[in-house]
């Protein structure tokens, strides 16, 4: 593996005057999580899992205009909704809290019905 393949992220999280409210930072980005409220958290900010879909959903955006460059397709914008549920009454894995499904639906301009079926599969294969 070459060194340039290596990527490194770091977070810090830490608890906050306020039950169930993160202060969370990368870089020097400053943001605040809250837990849900079925947790007894404010679940006002954004939750744990709805950042994590965020994340996934930034990924795809981001990957689909890489991908789109490497094969030279004119794609002009991307657009992705990800929605995820959670069955606590029956757990995909009794020993980690993991979604029962997520889908993400993309919506891609600039590129033929073909071109796009193209970009998300590749976007799938990595």
């Amino acid at each position: 593996m070459a060194q340039g393949d290596i990527r490194s992220y770091a977070v810090q999280a830490r608890s906050t005057d306020t039950f169930g409210r993160v202060l969370c930072h990368s870089r020097n980005h400053h943001f605040i999580v809250d837990g849900p409220v079925q947790n007894g958290c404010p679940g006002e900010a954004v939750t744990p899992a709805e950042l994590f879909l965020a994340g996934v959903g930034a990924c795809g955006v981001e990957l689909m205009q890489v991908i789109a460059r490497e094969q030279q397709l004119p794609l002009q914008k991307v657009d992705v909704e990800i929605e995820a549920s959670m069955d606590r009454s029956n757990p995909v894995r009794r020993d980690v809290t993991v979604f029962n499904a997520v889908h993400l639906r993309f919506r891609l301009d600039g590129v033929t019905q073909a071109q796009g079926t193209d970009l998300v599969d590749r976007f799938k294969a990595r």
